[in-house]
């Protein structure tokens, strides 16, 4: 194989995704996402939905934009200004499944969704109470099949707009719209109300109507027959009471929290047989007998901040479904729960109590409640629990004390909640250090725990069968030890302060299992070794994640090192306020064979080289942040294959210095490695002038171009002037014999030189792959040859040592009637190929075109068709015909093929 075929294989084989980007438009796969989705915040990119995603800021110009971003995207999100979506503005992305445009659109022109077969989610977004307007065309949705939410969320529709929704159509959010009246939903979906002309009723998972401050009406049988498994109203005018009237055939789920609600709306409730309400944060204050008795069908209640001081007796026997129940932020002084119940305990399973001013609780609190799994009492006043308390709660598994003055706890006080799994004790004011048997409860695996506030810290007993351990100190104080000496079970741990004192021992036989590490509000120091050697001494063999965030209180730089199993790592506000210094990466990071992930923001990193990354094998993701005057080194760019293939430099400004003209051309031609810079510094022409250029403007104007940079451009160039001459030879030996060939046909018909009548060598061309020969030649040749006619087949008929391309021209030219013989073989066949395209180029372009005929031996589709091969729009319906696998209808092929054929010899 030569040397002209194998550079365009190296080039087809480079990733898809390299290089240079504009700072328009940033590229992620879903393994960097976690780490730029801040970007991405207009789609509400799931990480697991999509793997190849796109967002584009400042967009004016759709087409332009568009360009840079590769066609097999999946999510794309636009952010800009435009005043309209035009025709097939994104049929150049069949694959996109997720679209956000806050583009600030007033209309879409028709077909401008056109192509989007696979599109599943799809916003448009604008300013909140802009009341900008939007015009869709009814059948703007046509083309998305696959289309299951849609969300609407600034622009206001037009209320007999008609948009025809698709039936795999899921959620439907219409937010910051111009909505008075639910029934103006009717004009502008009409599917969402039954009609006569659809027997099925329209479904939807969630109908989402939040937001939208001017709707307070809804009128009877505004959504006559709608399905519905959720209805947002948040944050409308109106009440909750009225959805009784919409004329919903099912509703299962009804939010309606900051409402005008004023009273629970039983009457829906018991219309509806709703299973989910909520009206939170509405002036509902008390709760009568009658309203209780008609919600008997509810399974969660949502009561937060509706003023409640206390509740009626037989609260839980009047809702014996109730699972789930939130009375948080209210007033309720002593919970009443299970007083004055008849005796019958509740399915309930969580309630949440929370932010209520509770001092005390009865003994009998909770004694009806023995299926209840998770209890929060956070934000209360609480000084102490007694183990009588929580006697009957033995399916327990969360509880949450978290905020509470909480003064003594007795021993063995948790021994009463055998199934308790979860345990939160953060700020919190107990003073006494717990012993071993201050847990008791002997399922514990999760817990958070601010350390005692107490003059001498010395050792903290825990639950020795932990997997999950929150730590808070108070500041000022000095390190805890742990007991006991070892916790084997242990995955996470997060510790907020200044850390613990292991006693001398190693962390890895401390916390032999440990994956995820967090130190946060640190000082660093704390954890890192005192001697010359300044690293990180927590040798933990399983450890997969660390978080250390420094708040800005670190002095010196301490080297993470000699972690061989972690893979992501973030390191944030490690640059001291007080004496801030510069660090290179190599000072931060040492030997990490398995690292992945690797974030930066505002640790003091002034430079980045090659010294680092030698160190970091394995690493696929970059991303620095809120870093300032960023010198980039040469070396990277010897270094470039072993690069991560991404590099986010986010909101972190470039040094203008000329250390960094080098980086332009090499991120802009990088090959393994997508860069992404967004900066917006600019750079002073000269001192003490305003700095009006951009950084790249400011270092080729202001640097000498070095004789390393001369050389790279030059090499550089080299490479694609040797990738393109291949490439520029092979078009040139396909092409030009073709338009000498159509040339020659056009000049013979402008002179005249083609009369009716006229003598050709061939009656028919026939094209056929070699796959398809036997059937041209068993069926095929019997069936025309034996009448009289002459056919011209390649492998027989063409004229030996002539040009391949120059045989099939002229033997087309000599015959009247071209016949292409089309299978899934023939499509993939290079002669096939090139023999169609010149065949439809003589069809369409010659002055008298010969006739052109298609045998398909098998059924394909159009869109299994190049596009200069799809002529169903061009040719009429008797000018192809589908070979039949019957043996009574082959004599029909027969009888379409000679009539079209015509006489012998005679055009």
């Amino acid at each position: 194989m030569g040397w002209h075929v194998l550079l365009p294989g190296l080039l087809l084989s480079l990733p898809l995704v390299t290089g240079w980007t504009t700072s328009k438009c940033l590229l992620t796969e879903d393994s960097p996402l976690p780490l730029v989705s801040r970007y991405f915040s207009l789609c509400s990119v799931s990480v697991t939905q999509l793997s190849f995603l796109a967002a584009c800021i400042s967009v004016t110009n759709l087409t332009q934009t568009l360009a840079a971003v590769p066609q097999t995207v999946e999510g794309l999100c636009l952010s800009g200004s435009m005043s309209s979506l035009p025709p097939d503005a994104f049929s150049a992305f069949p694959r996109l499944k997720m679209l956000g445009l806050n583009l600030h659109l007033t209309r879409l022109l028709p077909g401008a969704l056109r192509g989007l077969g696979q599109l599943q989610k799809l916003s448009f977004l604008d300013h909140p109470f802009g009341k900008k307007s939007l015009f869709i065309p009814p059948d703007a949705f046509g083309d998305l099949v696959s289309l299951q939410r849609l969300h609407i969320s600034g622009p206001c529709l037009d209320k007999k707009a008609g948009i025809q929704l698709p039936r795999s159509l899921q959620r439907l959010a219409v937010m910051f719209n111009c909505l008075q009246d639910v029934g103006e939903l009717a004009g502008m979906f009409p599917d969402l109300v039954q009609g006569s002309s659809r027997r099925d009723p329209w479904t939807l998972r969630m109908l989402d109507l939040s937001f939208n401050r001017e709707l307070k009406m809804a009128s009877p049988g505004s959504l006559q027959g709608l399905q519905l498994e959720t209805l947002n109203l948040d944050q409308t005018l109106l009440e909750a009471s009225r959805v009784r009237a919409l004329g919903l055939q099912k509703l299962d789920v009804l939010s309606a929290k900051l409402t005008a609600t004023a009273q629970l709306p039983a009457e829906a409730v018991a219309h509806l047989e709703l299973q989910e309400l909520n009206v939170g944060y509405n002036k509902i204050g008390s709760i009568s007998q009658e309203a209780l008795a008609s919600c008997h069908s509810l399974k969660t209640l949502g009561l937060e901040s509706t003023g409640l001081t206390k509740l009626p007796p037989g609260f839980l026997a009047a809702m014996p479904r109730l699972q789930r129940l939130n009375l948080a932020g209210n007033q309720l002084q002593s919970d009443t729960l299970c007083l004055n119940e008849t005796g019958d305990v509740s399915g309930l399973m969580t309630l949440n109590l929370a932010d209520n001013g509770l001092r005390t609780l009865p003994p009998a609190t909770f004694s009806c409640l023995p299926h209840l799994r998770e209890l929060l009492l956070q934000d209360n006043q609480l000084l102490s629990l007694e183990r009588q308390l929580l006697q009957g709660l033995q399916q327990l598994e969360t509880l949450n004390l978290d905020k509470n003055p909480l003064l003594n706890l007795g021993k063995n006080w948790l021994a009463a909640l055998p199934a308790l799994t979860a345990l939160s004790l953060l700020d919190t004011h107990l003073s006494l250090i717990p012993d071993p048997g201050f847990w008791g409860a002997k399922s514990l695996r999760t817990l958070r725990l601010k350390l005692p506030s107490v003059p001498a810290p010395t050792v903290l007993s825990l639950p020795m069968y932990l997997t999950s351990l929150e730590l808070h100190e108070a500041s000022g104080r000095k390190p805890w030890g742990l007991s006991p000496n070892v916790f084997p079970f242990l995955e996470t741990l997060t510790i907020k302060g200044k850390g613990l004192k292991l006693e001398g021992q190693n962390a890895s036989e401390v916390f032999p299992a440990l994956q995820q590490l967090s130190l946060l509000q640190n000082s660093l120091e704390a954890f890192c070794s005192r001697d010359n050697s300044n690293t990180f001494p927590w040798q933990l063999p399983k450890l997969q994640t660390l978080k250390i965030w420094g708040a800005g209180s670190n002095f010196r730089p301490c080297l993470i090192t000699g972690l061989p199993s972690l893979q992501e790592l973030k390191l944030e506000a490690l640059q001291s306020t007080i004496q801030p210094r510069s660090v290179q990466l190599e000072e931060l990071v040492g030997e990490l064979p398995q690292l992945q992930a690797l974030q930066l923001s505002d640790t003091g990193l002034k430079s980045l080289s090659a010294t680092a990354f030698q160190r970091l094998s394995s690493l696929r993701v970059l991303v620095v942040d809120s870093e300032e005057d960023l010198v980039l080194h040469d070396s990277l760019g010897e270094y470039s294959p072993q690069m991560p293939q991404y590099i986010y430099i986010l909101q972190s400004n470039l040094a203008c210095q000329c250390a960094n003209a080098w980086m332009e051309p090499w991120v802009k031609q990088s090959t393994k490695t997508y860069i992404y810079i967004h900066s917006s510094k600019l750079c002073p022409a000269e001192e003490g002038v305003p700095a009006k250029h951009s950084l790249f403007s400011f270092l080729w104007d202001h640097c000498p171009q070095s004789l390393e940079l001369k050389l790279f451009l030059a090499s550089s160039s080299l490479v694609f002037l040797l990738i393109a001459l291949p490439l520029l030879q092979e078009a040139g030996n396909l092409r030009i014999p073709f338009l000498q060939a159509l040339f020659r046909v056009w000049l013979q018909g402008r002179r005249g030189q083609r009369d009716e009548g006229k003598r050709f060598l061939f009656d028919v061309f026939v094209s056929h792959c070699r796959q398809d020969q036997g059937w041209v030649i068993e069926e095929l040749l019997p069936a025309l040859e034996g009448p009289g006619l002459r056919l011209c087949l390649p492998d027989r008929d063409f004229e030996p040592g002539k040009d391949v391309v120059e045989n099939v021209a002229d033997s087309m030219v000599s015959s009247r009637v071209i016949l292409c013989v089309l299978s899934g073989q023939a499509l993939c066949n290079p002669r096939c190929r090139l023999e169609l395209r010149l065949a439809t180029s003589l069809f369409l372009a010659a002055p008298f075109p010969p006739v052109l005929l298609l045998a398909f031996l098998e059924p394909i589709s159009r869109h299994q068709l190049p596009g200069y091969h799809r002529l169903a729009r061009l040719l009429r319906r008797g000018d192809y015909c589908l070979w039949p696998e019957e043996d009574e209808r082959k004599a029909g092929f027969w009888a379409w093929l000679r009539s079209r054929l015509g006489q012998p010899g005679v055009e």
